[in-house]
């Protein structure tokens, strides 16, 4: 696998790779752990994901002597003496990684934090303005930037339960409590396709249901709230999510089987319905393939007779993706530039809601 271009950056400074305790914090999924181990082939890797997806290519990469951790936030007792961080989409996210780091790190860590510029990080230094004793530009190339930063240590014990943003979503039906970390999608507010899917939910009975890509879990905390007959499953590739998802049913009185899964990885048994606000961004970027690939392979995991509800911006092209496994696909509503599809797996009619 080749380097992507945030990692060959790194690769024209190995004068700064040179390491016997190497952290990465939630490095793309390329060659770049092989590379740096050829450099320091004495030293013990560890690598956190806050990604499955990535902890699953990076743990294949590691040997019995390496360690990769897939966690919502890092701890250890090693004192890393080079921390690299991928900087992420969200600027809270980054500001929460940091502070997770400072028990771990030591006066002489080097810290390496490398993005894209299009991802933000040109603006790194105003948002680490309260937070770094100096942060200076190493180098730039293919479109990115690498910095050398250095923290101010303090002995402030790091609390995830300080990180949790929170809020109340009302519906028709019930009002659920949310709590959602950094990096979490809608992590301050409700968002608009959520709404428009909240508001049109079909009405369940029973049955076990599954909320793909649950983020912070807030469609799967309504269905319980409004539909107790309802047995749920949450699952979603973000560590950040999961915990958030965990959160959000404990505040809510509910309880439900909350799990990591890349796409369809670990979804291992039936379920009558499946819901979701299935994601089409990646970091920065539009994609849509982990989708795609969860909606071409869902079937297999509804029960006759059951359920797939999606709510995607409508000027996505799912509905053909739909309809090669699902022959009765209904569009419950379209609102706000926003579509819910409903499709029940083992019937022949495709339909239209009337305007």
């Amino acid at each position: 696998m080749s380097l992507t271009n945030i990692s060959q950056l790194l690769m024209r400074n190995q004068d700064l790779l040179i390491t016997s305790q190497p952290l990465l914090v939630n490095m793309p999924d390329d060659s770049f752990i092989n590379e740096l181990l050829q450099l320091n082939p004495a030293c013990q890797l560890t690598s956190f994901d806050t990604n499955y997806a990535h902890h699953l290519a990076h743990e294949k990469k590691l040997n019995n002597k390496h360690c990769a951790i897939f966690a919502s936030h890092y701890s250890g007792d090693i004192k890393h003496d080079l921390i690299i961080i991928y900087f992420p989409k969200s600027k809270k996210e980054l500001l929460f990684t940091l502070a997770m780091l400072k028990p771990i790190i030591t006066v002489t860590t080097k810290i390496l934090i490398v993005g894209e510029n299009n991802g933000g990080i040109k603006s790194l230094a105003n948002i680490g303005s309260n937070i770094f004793n100096y942060c200076d530009k190493v180098d730039s190339a293919r479109h990115c930037v690498l910095f050398d930063v250095n923290l101010t240590l303090d002995d402030k014990t790091f609390n995830l339960n300080e990180w949790f943003e929170y809020y109340t979503v009302e519906t028709n039906q019930c009002a659920v409590k949310v709590a959602a970390l950094p990096g979490v999608f809608s992590q301050a507010k409700l968002d608009i396709g959520t709404r428009v899917l909240l508001d049109n939910l079909p009405q369940y009975q029973s049955g076990a249901l599954l909320d793909f890509g649950c983020g912070a879990g807030v469609i799967a905390a309504v269905i319980g709230k409004t539909f107790p007959e309802i047995t749920l499953s949450l699952a979603d590739v973000s560590a950040l999510a999961i915990a958030s998802a965990n959160k959000t049913l404990q505040l809510n009185q509910l309880t439900g089987a909350v799990f990591a899964t890349d796409s369809l990885s670990n979804i291992n048994k039936p379920y009558q319905h499946v819901i979701s606000n299935p994601p089409f961004h990646q970091g920065i970027k539009t994609h849509y393939q982990a989708t795609e690939t969860f909606l071409n392979g869902i079937n297999q995991y509804i029960s006759q007779n059951g359920s797939l509800t999606i709510v995607a911006n409508s000027f996505l092209q799912y509905l053909p993706i739909i309809e090669k496994t699902f022959p009765h696909v209904t569009k419950l509503q379209q609102k706000d530039g926003f579509t819910i599809y409903n499709a029940v797996k083992g019937k022949r009619v495709i339909s239209q809601k009337p305007s």
